[in-house]
This record gives C-alpha cells, structure tokens and sequence, in this order.
C-alpha cells in the first residue's frame, strides 16, 4: 500500500535534472512503480522541483497565485504555497474555494483564495455569506452588476459579512481585420467600463472591490513553435507581439482609472506561457500560474521555457491486433480546448509510438504504432503525458511520488479525497 504523504519542496532533490535525459528517466519511472497496476499516474519529484523553481525564476520577483484548476491535489498546493515567491490560490469553482478556505486537519487552511470565474452556485453562496471566517479568506470574481444581484438575493447585504471582489477585465485582443484574438471571458474591455463597473460595485453595500485580474489566453496559452508549423508559429509571433503592447498601455489604463474608485490589493495577470511578460507589466502585482509545475506536453510548442515533464501517467498493453501495433486499455484522457491532435495524450515511452489517425485515444482503448510497438507485448506499460495539467487529477485518484527511481509516497487529487468541483 502506498501511504499518502505530506510534499516537501523546500529541499532539492536526491538527483538533479534526472528528467533531462528521456532514455533513463522513463525507464526509472517503469521500475518505481513496477509493483503497482495501471493505469496510475507519477509526479518525479525532482521534476517538479525543477518547475516550482523554474517558475518563480522566470517570476522574477512578482509572486505567483497558484491556478488550482491545473494541479487538483490539495498535497501540492500545500507545497508550493508554502514556498516564498508564491503567494495565494487562484480557484477555478466557489465550492472548491471554500474547501480550501477552510481546511482540516490534515491540511492547514488557505487565507487567500481568489475564485478565478463568476459563480451562479447559491448554495455556495449562502455558505460563504454565512461565515466571517470564510469570507475574509475567498474572493469572488465578478463582471456584470447580474453576478452582484444574484448574490444580494441569495443572502441581503444587511444580513452578511462584506464580500471580496475581483473585477475581470478582459484581456483579449481586438485586432485589426482579423477581430477577436482570445477567449470570451468578462464584457469589461476599456479602461473607462472598468472604472464603471468598479463605481458600481463600490456604491453597493456588502462588497468590498479589492482585486482586479486579466487573462492573456492568446499569450499564455498559445505555443509559439509548432513543430512543422512554420507559417504558423510566425503568425503567433506577430499577434503576440502586437497583443502586447495593446495589453500593457490598456491594462495600466484599466488599473489606473479603477484605483481612483478603490485602492486594490492586488492586480492579477498572465499564466504559465507568459511569465516574463506578464512580470514586465508594471500595473500587475501578481501572476497567475500553474500548469508549469506538471509540465503538460501543451508547452512544447513554447520558445521561451522548457518545463520538465514532472506529471505522466501509464496504461497497459493489452493486446496485440497486429504484430506492428500494440493496445492499451483506456487513453481517452482528451484535454480542453478546440478539439485537435494537439489534445490528446502523447505517448512518450517507449520512444517512436505515435496514435493511429484513425482511432486516435479512445475511452477504452488506445492503439499505438511505430517501431517501439512491435517490441511491446500483452502486460507492458505505455508512458503518456496529458495536454494540459490539472485535467490529468480527475482520471486518478492519488499521483504517486517518485525521488531517486523510488516511489517514497502519494498525493491524493481531489478525486482521491472524494471531491468533484467542476
């Protein structure tokens, strides 16, 4: 049985950049968790040491908020939280906010959560309007005077401890003839709508506006070096570029005019694919963060840093449909997004397997070709890395630990504590 153990990233790791070579790494991986079944998942320790570390470096002093929705396992945001250079969590559900908030006692509370999207979930509402305690903790994101309504329906300004805020300005980019470049998040744009918005909220009782975050999807979330996709890669370039400075000149407007209504705590940007940027901004006081610590196989595509591949799961071959394929049981761990090649699962040991275009990663089965394939038989393992980061927590329900080529423990995601926010 594999004991489940509090995270220690304070110290460095027994091996230094084990991750870096591929030819060992995996191997080592295979025969730490030999003894377990799959499907399961691994985090390599020394790995992740390198990302938490990597992060902060790029951070360059501006802290870094944690984005849960990309780590999902109360034990490593535990870790990374108590780490100098990170500061709070960036939730992605009001539920899980005040689960966090309040702790037990195995985990000590989290005093500063920032719910990263509006809510509409009364109950949670209601809970959060009934607890000084938890309401001095949890800031809820808002946009629209509707969200402010909802609320004041759910629990009367009179009858309720002041609520924290957080204005989202939107951080998308109205480019000349090619329009939207972003995702469709708050209607807040300008710096004069934000001020609007934040006189509103300021002029009702039982809010208090204390934060205000941007997103740059199209900065932080798209790769700018697809392999085999020159033409492309330049395009992104250039719109990043230019996105840029837009956000810089309009994000410090849109600060400026809301800190004549109210003085914030904090002004949140950015993500992991744009780090330096995002510090570079002198209006932003905070960066939200968190799909770097696992190193998802999404910032392959990223010039700029090289996360180690900290977080990967392992499927078993099953059968064998043709001397030249091999198939595992499960794999349709599609990440989010537009749906493409991009997000499915990229096997990654034994080297050369790819997925077969023509059934890709399935829910009950994926295939796999190459020439790795024909040398695995009925019982091996295949190593993946998902997509994205955090969606690999909700297939499993602890990541096991692995320092050294030993597995020293787990760390249960929110699915292993019985938890399902979103």
């Amino acid at each position: 049985m594999v004991t489940s153990l509090p995270v220690d990233l304070s110290k460095p790791p027994s091996v230094e950049g084990s991750w870096a070579r591929s030819d060992t790494y995996w191997p080592a991986l295979t025969a730490a968790t030999a003894h377990l079944d799959p499907p399961l998942a691994a985090i390599d320790l020394g790995a992740l040491h390198h990302n938490v570390h990597d992060l902060r470096r790029r951070a360059a002093g501006t802290p870094i908020r944690v984005a849960s929705k990309s780590v999902r396992s109360r034990a490593i945001l535990d870790a990374v939280t108590a780490l100098d250079g990170y500061a709070g969590v960036l939730a992605f559900t009001l539920p899980e906010a005040l689960w966090l908030a309040q702790g037990d006692e195995k985990h000590p509370p989290h005093d500063d959560v920032v719910v990263g999207y509006p809510t509409a979930d009364r109950a949670a509402i209601a809970r959060l309007a009934s607890s000084p305690e938890l309401a001095a903790r949890v800031t809820l994101m808002v946009d629209d005077p509707a969200q402010l309504d909802l609320i004041d329906d759910v629990a009367a300004p009179a009858a309720r401890p002041a609520l924290r805020v957080c204005l989202d300005l939107d951080a998308s980019w109205q480019a000349p003839a090619l329009g939207h470049l972003g995702v469709r998040r708050s209607p807040v744009h300008t710096a004069a709508q934000a001020r609007t918005l934040a006189a509103a909220i300021a002029a009702r009782p039982g809010f208090s506006l204390v934060g205000l975050m941007s997103y740059e999807a199209q900065i932080a979330g798209v790769g700018d070096d697809v392999r085999g996709q020159a033409a492309r890669s330049q395009l992104v370039r250039w719109m990043q570029r230019r996105s840029k400075d837009e956000l810089l000149e309009r994000r410090g407007l849109a600060v400026a005019a809301v800190r004549q209504v109210t003085d914030l705590e904090f002004v949140n940007g950015g993500g992991t694919g744009s780090i330096e940027f995002t510090a570079s901004d002198p209006a932003v006081t905070e960066i939200a963060a968190g799909s770097g610590l696992f190193g998802p196989h999404l910032f392959d595509t990223y010039r700029g840093f090289t996360p180690a591949p900290a977080a990967a799961f392992a499927l078993s071959v099953v059968r064998k449909p043709t001397p030249q394929i091999a198939t595992v049981l499960g794999g349709g761990w599609i990440a989010s997004g537009p749906p493409a090649r991009d997000r499915v699962p990229l096997p990654v040991w034994p080297p050369g397997l790819s997925l077969l275009p023509a059934e890709m990663a399935g829910e009950v089965q994926t295939p796999v070709t190459g020439k790795a394939a024909a040398a695995l038989k009925v019982g091996d393992r295949v190593w993946f890395r998902h997509c994205k980061a955090g969606e690999l927590s909700e297939h499993v329900d602890r990541f096991l630990l692995v320092d050294n080529g030993e597995t020293v423990g787990a760390a249960l995601t929110y699915r292993g504590e019985g938890q399902t926010f979103l």
